[in-house]
């Protein structure tokens, strides 16, 4: 039945739907954002009829993708969303979902590119993309490397709460393995604040003599970082901190990486 008093109305029947759809996806978004909101609230943000918004949170209540707060008369997110979310795959494959974007870096720096998780107090290799120098011949895949003395680990540290770095690190301490290792907590530290500020780890030959490398973050939906993807190259030619266009290009990878892992930057 079309509402006489709704302007929208009529163009939602021409345009099939779809921007009936676009609303409701709209609403969605704003609840998510904002926690819970009046009917007159999400038209003014809008820019809709009442009666539009009306019609549309109707909708989302059958579906359960929308709840009325008895209280406050105010609507919010329903359960219908958690069902929605149940049925993606118990966990997005981040191996799956970086595995095109790791290869396209590597043939586009022509290095080795490396993606990264936390486990065991480790950085783990998950994945690998060659790039086509003869050089770059090692596999990675597989290897524990350390937090404190890899371009990864540190972008995984970073993003650590306080505590829980702290506990990591007074596990596994901090180990030299070249004369260039950062072998104090608190200049560490210092290094962590700057990497989550800019955004991204430099190391060179920190890890391992000759070896330079640069990671950035990689987050899911929650905004988590829950890997970090990594270009490394011999320290004679690889200088990631003379090459803005590298960095750039890295966590423009990163971004797309978490975006297909359902992350939305704010």
């Amino acid at each position: 039945m079309v509402e006489r008093n709704d302007p929208d109305q009529g163009v939602d029947a021409q345009g099939g739907g779809v921007q009936s759809v676009d609303r409701a996806l709209q609403i969605l978004d704003i609840l998510a954002r904002v926690g819970d909101a009046g009917v007159s609230e999400i038209a003014e943000e809008m820019g809709v009829h009442k009666s539009t918004v009306s019609r549309l949170v109707g909708s989302l209540v059958g579906r359960e993708l929308v709840r009325q707060n008895s209280e406050r008369g105010k609507y919010q997110l329903g359960f219908g969303i958690l069902r929605l979310a149940s049925s993606i795959p118990g966990r997005l494959s981040v191996v799956r979902e970086a595995s095109d974007v790791l290869e396209s870096l590597a043939a586009r720096y022509k290095e080795t590119v490396n993606l990264a998780v936390l486990r065991s107090n480790y950085a783990v290799n998950v994945d690998q993309a060659m790039g086509p120098s003869t050089l770059a011949t090692y596999d990675w895949v597989g290897s524990l490397t350390p937090l404190h003395a890899t371009s990864s680990g540190k972008v995984l540290l970073a993003a650590l709460p306080v505590d829980e770095r702290d506990t990591i690190l007074k596990t596994v301490g901090l180990p030299a393995r070249t004369p260039r290792t950062v072998k104090n907590r608190a200049q560490l530290e210092k290094q962590l604040l700057e990497i989550s500020r800019q955004g991204y780890a430099i190391v060179r030959e920190e890890f391992e003599i000759g070896l330079s490398a640069v990671a950035v973050p990689i987050c899911n939906h929650l905004g988590n970082v829950i890997a970090a993807v990594s270009i490394s190259g011999p320290a004679f030619r690889f200088t990631p901190e003379e090459d803005p266009g590298l960095i750039e290009g890295l966590r423009a990878a990163g971004l797309s990486i978490s975006a297909k892992m359902g992350y939305r930057p704010r």
